[in-house]
């Protein structure tokens, strides 16, 4: 059965038909997933069943897979998944549900934030692969918005604005806005701010993007309060509900997004109650955005 793609939403989002993830690609069908993920920005898999290390073989089809250190303030000790993997759960490594007032937990609350995956590194990912093993009763939705749809609808004079602004990423900045601030000095040097490019040109389709997160925290050459006004508001643009897409889960989903072209955020559940588990696969970009301090 040859592989089909249905768009289901106005402005990007494709699910994907005819394809078994768990087994061996072609080259010529890892080509097509790879720009039809370029094309729609999120792709949906249906009933795909996988092992961890299913997950992991499939992930590579987009490229290296990127490890899950320096992105939380979970110990090694008490790493629950193979490093290969992001957990993105609410449970601990013997599968309990983390207690409400664990620091796992409020910091995994920065989730719900809009942010794309590890736009805090200097090397920011180029898309997240995650895999649904369990579902909440009720919420737990996660919701994708398209960059490149936001950045179409932006006033001229905001495109000319933004065209060479560079800010600053960090998980500092994200899980603050939640009140998240005691992070020990460890911690606080791996998740030093880095800089991004506002603006993104996707080289495969020629279209620009807001490479917006809620990890920015401030814009090269502006004054904070001012820099940060202005993101918010164009975070309050880039999320009109015509740009955004609402996934529902069920499991065996396998929801794969290009963090170059969207960010996306979970929905409140009863996380302290009821477990939602989600394992999610990262691939690693290729170049950074701008360079950093430490090469100007």
């Amino acid at each position: 059965m040859a592989i089909s793609i249905e768009k289901k939403h106005e402005c990007f989002v494709g699910e994907v038909s005819g394809i078994d993830c768990r087994h061996a690609m072609t080259k010529e069908d890892g080509i097509l997933l790879n720009q039809a993920l370029d094309q729609f920005g999120v792709l949906i898999f249906r009933n795909q069943l996988f092992t961890d290390e299913e997950q992991i073989k499939f992930s590579k089809v987009f490229g290296e897979i990127e490890l899950a250190k320096g992105g939380n303030v979970t110990k090694d000790k008490d790493r629950r998944l193979n490093v290969q993997m992001a957990d993105v759960s609410n449970l601990d490594k013997n599968g309990k549900l983390l207690g409400r007032s664990d620091r796992r937990r409020m910091f995994n609350l920065g989730n719900r934030l809009w942010h794309s995956d590890s736009s805090y590194r200097a090397i920011p990912a180029k898309c997240s692969l995650l895999s649904c093993r369990s579902v909440a009763s009720t919420g737990g939705n996660t919701e994708f918005a398209f960059m490149p749809a936001a950045y179409d609808a932006l006033d001229q004079d905001i495109k000319i604005e933004i065209e060479d602004l560079i800010t600053e990423h960090s998980l500092l900045y994200s899980r603050g806005q939640l009140g998240f601030t005691e992070f020990s000095d460890e911690e606080r040097k791996t998740f030093a701010p880095v800089r991004q490019k506002l603006v993104r040109t996707n080289k495969f389709t020629g279209r620009k993007s807001i490479f917006l997160s809620s990890h920015i925290g401030s814009i090269i050459g502006w004054e904070i309060p001012e820099a940060r006004d202005f993101i918010r508001e164009l975070m309050e643009h880039a999320t009109n509900r015509s740009f955004v897409y609402r996934h529902s889960w069920s499991i065996g989903d396998l929801v794969v997004w290009d963090n170059r072209q969207c960010m996306h955020r979970v929905r409140r559940f009863d996380d302290a109650n009821e477990p939602r588990d989600m394992r999610r696969t990262t691939i690693a970009g290729a170049v950074q955005t701008t360079p950093q301090i430490d090469q100007l």
